[in-house]
């Protein structure tokens, strides 16, 4: 007989929707200077963008379809990372093929998902932090000249855990035979929206 879910994990989904309306309220009373103006455009940048939303929402279901620890690790991981990508994007270090790693992370880890990887942690790691630089980057070559850089930090990397905790919530399905099918389905979808992302499709 399978367990049902721990009623924290049910809890997820709820978790993530309080704090993203507890974000948006006040990100929205600000116009673009400042510190809401940063948080703001920091916030909307990984929300805004569906090739960043796949790839986050990935690696959550991914830490998900993974297990403990992965499933908490690799979503610390990814931010962490990214926020190293972010640095290199505000000081215009040369990294090449951003737009291309950026879609190919929702090729390779939707279809690692797909495909059922159960990659070692240390690998798993490995994947997501290097795709985290290509995300990271952009937000950061993208800062807003008139934007605060702490607080546009603080935007997407609180954006990002709301998408990572999204694709966790959604992950937990893998806990029953149909539901591990409908996140390797899901895995598929993000891995196809990745190529259409690639050859700029959509």
């Amino acid at each position: 007989m399978v367990k049902s879910p721990r009623p924290t994990l049910r809890l997820l989904p709820c978790l993530a929707l309080v704090l993203v309306l507890a974000a948006a309220g006040p990100a929205l009373a600000h116009t673009g200077v400042g510190y809401g103006g940063g948080f703001t455009s920091g916030f909307l940048h990984p929300v805004l963008g569906w090739d960043h939303v796949a790839a986050m929402v990935a690696v959550g279901l991914w830490g998900a379809f993974l297990g403990m620890p992965a499933i908490w690790v690799l979503p610390v991981v990814f931010p962490l990372v990214m926020a190293f990508g972010a640095i290199l994007g505000i000081l215009d270090v040369p990294v090449p093929a951003i737009e291309t790693g950026i879609a190919a992370s929702a090729v390779v880890l939707g279809a690692l998902i797909a495909m059922a990887v159960r990659a070692p942690l240390w690998i798993a790691a490995v994947i997501v932090g290097s795709f985290a630089i290509f995300h990271g980057y952009a937000h950061g070559a993208e800062l807003p000249e008139s934007a605060n850089a702490f607080a546009f930090a603080v935007g997407f990397v609180i954006a990002t855990g709301l998408l990572h905790l999204t694709g966790i919530a959604f992950g937990m399905l893998v806990k029953t035979p149909a539901g591990e099918k409908t996140v390797r389905a899901a895995g598929a979808v993000i891995s196809l929206a990745g190529v259409a992302f690639l050859f700029g499709w959509v």
